[in-house]
This record gives C-alpha cells, structure tokens and sequence, in this order.
C-alpha cells in the first residue's frame, strides 16, 4: 500500500493564453500508455508526477475552455508551476506555419486550433523514455516503464491519486540491475544506453539552453552510444519543444504520414520528401496529422511483441 503523503498547501497558477487550449492533446505524447505511473487523465483533470531540478513534484491541471488552473506540491512545486506555460505550449509559435494548400492538413489545424507543442525540460526523461521504445512495440515499451517507475519511482507528494510514481533521480537509475533490466523486457543494448546517458545526465539537462532546436542539441544527445537520429527527436520533440524533428526510423510514421498526404505508404525517404515543404514546421505538421484521427489500411506485417522478462 502507498505511504500517505503529508498535507501541504499547494503552489498555484492560472494560465489564460489568447488562443483556444486543448490541454488533453497538448500533453498526449506524453502519455505512455493507460497505465502510466507517471501521468493520469480524467474527465474532468490531467495529474502528472516529475522529478524537477529541485526535487520530486505532483501536478494537477483543471481546464476551463482556454484556462487552465495548475496546481502543485513537493519540493519541486515552484519548478513545475513556473514550467506550465511551456508545458502547454506558451513560445510555441504556429502563425508562420501555413498548411492552406493542402486540404487534409488545413481540415486538421481547423478541427485542432487548440493544438501547440508541448517543452517538459525534462531531457534525461524524456531521452530514457525514448531509449525504452527503441526498436520495440508500445505494449513493450509502456510495459517496462510500468515496471521500472513502480519498482524505483517514489510515492509522489501531495493528493496525487493511488498508484502514481515518480520519475526515480539519476543515482537511483544508475543502481538498477542487470537482472530488473531483464525482468523489465529491457535488453542489454537499451540499458547500457541508459546508462551512458544517466552518466552525463547534467549535461543533457544544459541542451535545454540552446532553446528548443538546433544542430548543438542534436549533436550532444547523439554523442551518446546508442543514442541515433530516431532517439534524439523522440527526445527534443517533448524536453525541447523542437518544431521541425520528425522521427525518421520510426516503424509507422512513414506509412502513416503517405497515407494521409498522398494516398499510399512511403519510406523515411519518401515522408521527408513530403514534410520538405514545410520545413522548419516539420513536427508541427506530424502533430496535426496524428491529431485528426487518420488511421492508415490495416493490412501488412505487424511488429511482434517479444517477452524477454523470463519466467
């Protein structure tokens, strides 16, 4: 059973942008699975846990229309409140971004005006959360996340709901063991990537500081073994709030982004090829198309899932 939290009175913002606000897809990428220890969404609420720069920290948004009321508790309350804006997209700036020309895109960013790209500034999380679904299935990837955050994360501060964990402190990651690895369904190759990057976690954090893209980011996140091109966006797309990092490499984005543009699956070097006219805009223009509902002909191989947890 969890240990129950100390009261405490909880750090408040109100956050009311000019423009429509749809919290719930804002946050979706986030989300790893219905089960997340880390993240739960309500009718009526988002909670999310978060390991701050000042400590652990439970958040809990309440939208009203385009207002959103945060409030939080833990040590590291002050940091994630002040983080709420770029969180819900505040800097994220779509008026240079003009998908006219193109009937399904235009149809998307109408049905979404309150769609904007989230920055947690959290880059050692979001980079380990990636490393976890390399080359693996969602259900394998929200699998050992489960796992690792419920066997390592913290009981989170304040009324967070039963269940929820916190993201465990790089000292923490740096102790797990080869055989909770296993027990995870994480192999070795993921692991030793995780553990290269908890090694220099510090300096991941300071990327955050060239803003929200570029080639610096890119070229220290990549400086890790283990770590491609694929990883490296999956990362700055949720810690940086980059605009223009599509996902090459990915098993489904390709056929996805095809079928909705042209009709017909492509490779990574076909989807570039159609994202090329909305360069700078690139991840911009994947989050509309994820968001519209657009689901590619279900036929063709589909990835297997693998249990490397043993019995």
């Amino acid at each position: 059973m969890d240990a129950v939290p100390v009261a405490e009175t909880p750090v408040r913002t109100r956050y009311a942008p000019r423009h429509p606000l749809n919290v719930a897809l804002i946050l979706r990428p986030l989300l790893r699975g219905t089960h997340d220890p880390t993240m739960m969404v309500t009718s009526s609420a988002i909670w999310r846990t978060l390991r701050t720069p000042d400590g652990p920290a439970t958040v809990h948004l309440s939208a009203r229309g385009s207002e959103v009321e945060a409030s939080a508790w833990g040590a590291g309350a002050e940091w994630a409140i002040a983080g709420v804006p770029e969180l819900l997209g505040a800097g994220d700036d779509w008026s240079e971004l003009d998908v006219s020309g193109n009937a399904f895109l235009a149809e998307s960013r109408r049905r979404n005006v309150g769609l904007r790209l989230l920055r947690t500034r959290q880059v050692f999380e979001m980079l380990l959360v990636a490393v976890l679904e390399q080359k693996v299935t969602g259900k394998e990837a929200h699998r050992a996340w489960r796992y690792l955050l419920q066997k390592y994360g913290d009981v989170p501060p304040g009324p967070a709901p039963a269940g929820m964990r916190v993201f465990p402190s790089v000292e923490v990651w740096r102790r797990v063991p080869s055989w909770e690895w296993h027990r995870a369904g994480v192999g070795p190759q993921r692991s030793e990537t995780v553990m290269r990057a908890a090694s220099v976690a510090p300096s991941l954090e300071r990327t955050l500081e060239h803003g929200r893209s570029g080639t610096a980011v890119a070229t220290k996140l990549q400086s890790i073994l283990g770590v491609g091109a694929w990883t490296a966006a999956e990362t700055t797309q949720r810690a940086h709030g980059d605009p223009d990092s599509p996902s090459v490499g990915d098993y489904h984005l390709p056929a996805l982004v095809g079928w909705a543009l042209i009709g017909k699956p492509v490779d990574d070097d076909g989807m570039l090829e159609l994202l090329a006219p909305w360069a700078g805009h690139r991840q911009r223009v994947m989050r509309l198309i994820e968001a519209s509902g657009f689901a590619k002909p279900r036929f063709g191989p589909r990835a297997s899932v693998q249990d490397h947890r043993g019995h």
